[in-house]
């Protein structure tokens, strides 16, 4: 896979949260959804720990990313960082979205505060965290965090997976399943880094 190419074929597919926005607004609401515009308010016990796991996992990458926008080193590896900055800051804008009856429905994308991400960290999240942000700008520092996506990016389609294995609504069934599509499209993207890393 050239990488290049690649990392084109994650910009153009930014646009798959909006698509899963359009697929909440079939869901259908009481009247705090009627008030807000959020039609997504209600959910089953399964949609709600695929959000929460969803969130958590995306909080690990979003923190590792939006350092990686200062001290990442190699070309590709700064581009990855700055889409999966943008990707994961509208996902969790969505996700937020889905699980807060009172959030007025809206296009545009609201990022989640530094305090909200690192506080859905575990504690695995946050030594790689902490790790990250000692680690001086150079190759070592590219390695560790593509290898990091890599393991967050296995987590987050395993995620997806034991939703669309159990998960009954079929709005989030369609989210779930766009989402597997772009972790794998990722993690085979980088993989490609991380080789070229390693030449």
């Amino acid at each position: 896979m050239h990488r290049r190419l690649a990392l084109t074929a994650i910009a153009s597919a930014m646009a798959i949260p909006s698509f899963a926005t359009m697929a909440l607004a079939q869901l259908q609401g009481g009247p705090t959804a009627a008030a807000t515009g959020n039609s997504g308010a209600r959910m089953g016990e399964a949609e709600a720990r695929a959000i929460a796991d969803t969130l958590a996992a995306g909080s690990a990458s979003l923190a590792a990313s939006r350092v990686a926008l200062t001290k990442a080193s190699d070309d590709d590896v700064k581009q990855f960082a700055r889409f999966e900055v943008a990707e994961q800051e509208t996902i969790a804008d969505v996700l937020k979205a889905m699980r807060d009856p009172t959030q007025t429905a809206s296009g545009q994308v609201k990022p989640p505060a530094e305090p909200d991400v690192t506080g859905q960290l575990d504690p695995k999240g946050k030594a790689m965290l902490d790790k990250l942000e000692q680690a001086k700008s150079g190759k070592a520092f590219d390695s560790e965090y593509i290898r990091g996506q890599i393991e967050g990016h296995q987590a987050l389609l395993k995620i997806q997976e034991a939703y669309l294995g159990s998960g009954k609504d079929r709005e989030m069934l369609g989210v779930a399943k766009l989402a597997r599509g772009q972790i794998r499209e990722h993690l085979a993207l980088l993989a490609d880094i991380e080789k070229d890393l390693k030449d």
